[in-house]
């Protein structure tokens, strides 16, 4: 009878653990898809700024070195 208990006491105990990994599963896997989307995100963000620096000098205008000087001068 004492190993049939040490079985059933095995036994939930990797029940248990067994509960605990798929719930650290779960977890880790809602962390991988933010973590995802959050790389998407910044993804388009470095391409619109990529587009923006590459984008002619001629949309912005010609601007002289005087209108870059300071306004106390």
């Amino acid at each position: 009878m004492d190993k049939a208990q040490d079985t059933e006491q095995r036994l939930t105990d990797l029940e248990i653990k067994a509960s605990f990994t798929e719930d650290l599963v779960d977890h880790l896997n809602q962390t991988v898809i933010r973590q995802q989307q959050q790389i998407d995100a910044l993804l388009h963000e470095l391409a619109a700024l990529r587009e923006r620096a590459t984008a002619p000098a001629e949309s912005v205008g010609f601007r002289s070195l005087r209108d870059e000087l300071p306004p106390h001068y």
